[in-house]
């Protein structure tokens, strides 16, 4: 059982973001592992242990040839990486993003299954799973909160509002999965050692089959042409209890349609 896994490297969010003058934020300096993608890598694992063998492939686009966040998870357990890096991906929306992805997962070869993150953290578009997956001609699972494999099909729970959905597709799939469905494993010394030796494909648009109006700027279908800052939270109302105050929280809970 071969399974991708998509990881992004993100700026620390520890660390106060800058924005370039084009309204991106700024991944010039070190890059880490997106903490949503940690669930993934986990959940592809624990799968490939589980079907007997295979391995474990991270998918990853970065600027400056970035491997920080790949490290990591290479560290955890995954065998080995493809990294896009390429100048003409500055500016790509989610679908530019989602064509570079597809396009590496094909590179990988022999993939039975995509997982990834509902989302990122610093992007939460929450489309590029179910883009990823169109482009490849793959079924599109979403919001798993628990994985299974068997018989040549992967069968999730979705989890919604009011519990969850039982969902299943012939492998092979792209499946999103939610921080809830595994708990990450803290590196080990030895699989930190053992990740510098790890190989990454390190790989620009050309040689995916991409040109450069694919993706970037040139491929954007859409353009960020404002940020500002948040506007800052009013003051609630206060109410002073004079023995009837319940009926004006009553009636004021009733006119926002919680009661």
């Amino acid at each position: 059982m071969n399974i991708a896994v998509t990881v992004k490297q993100i700026p620390d969010p520890a660390v106060p973001g800058k924005l370039e003058g084009d309204h991106t934020l700024e991944r010039a300096g070190k890059l880490i592992l997106d903490d949503s993608d940690a669930y993934g890598v986990e959940m592809a694992l624990q799968l490939a242990e589980a079907a007997g063998g295979g391995e474990v492939v991270l998918i990853s686009m970065a600027p400056n040839g970035e491997v920080s966040g790949l490290r990591t998870a290479l560290a955890m357990g995954a065998a080995r990486a493809v990294l896009v890096s390429d100048d003409a991906l500055a500016g790509s929306d989610s679908l530019g993003t989602a064509k570079v992805l597809a396009k590496a997962i094909e590179r990988a070869g022999g993939i039975d299954l995509v997982l990834t993150a509902t989302e990122s953290t610093d992007g939460y578009t929450g489309t590029i799973p179910a883009q990823v997956a169109e482009l490849l001609g793959w079924p599109s699972l979403t919001f798993a909160k628990h994985v299974e494999l068997g018989g040549g099909k992967v069968t999730i729970q979705r989890q919604t509002e009011n519990g969850y959905d039982t969902v299943e597709a012939a492998l092979p799939a792209v499946v999103s999965v939610t921080a809830g469905v595994v708990e990450p494993r803290y590196p080990s010394f030895k699989g930190i050692m053992a990740a510098k030796n790890k190989p990454v494909d390190a790989v620009g648009i050309g040689d995916l089959g991409l040109s450069a109006d694919q993706v970037g700027w040139a491929g954007a279908r859409q353009k960020i042409v404002n940020v500002g800052a948040a506007p800052e939270r009013e003051a609630g109302e206060k109410i002073e209890d004079d023995g009837e105050a319940f009926g004006r929280i009553v009636a004021y809970l009733e006119n926002l349609k919680v009661i």
